[in-house]
């Protein structure tokens, strides 16, 4: 558990994408929310994802708050080396996007 919230914070530290209306949020505001129960553990959306892509690899995850709704964006690589967009409600794991990336 450590070692997956060490790589989420650095995820979030290194992301650099941004919308318009998104703010994103540092490791502390996150785990003020999970440990809050606001939002979903980790795991547990990572592993939604994952779903969407059987086989796929996570490569950067990124939690924002959109509208006052937490948003929590996985990129992904499936078997085949093809990149994929999911976004999730983090409150309560509902894939929101799910799309091919350039």
């Amino acid at each position: 558990m450590k070692t997956l919230t060490a790589l989420f914070a650095t995820a979030l530290l290194a992301a650099t994408a941004t919308l318009a209306q998104a703010d994103d949020l540092g490791p502390d505001k996150a785990m003020q929310l999970l440990k809050a129960g606001t939002i979903q553990p980790f795991e547990t959306l990572n592993a939604a994802a994952q779903a969407k892509h059987p086989g796929s690899t996570i490569h950067e995850t990124e939690l924002e708050e959109e509208y006052g709704r937490y948003i929590y964006q996985v990129e992904l690589r499936d078997a085949q080396g093809v990149k994929w967009d999911v976004h999730l409600d983090a409150a309560n794991g509902q894939v929101l996007k799910d799309h091919q990336d350039d």
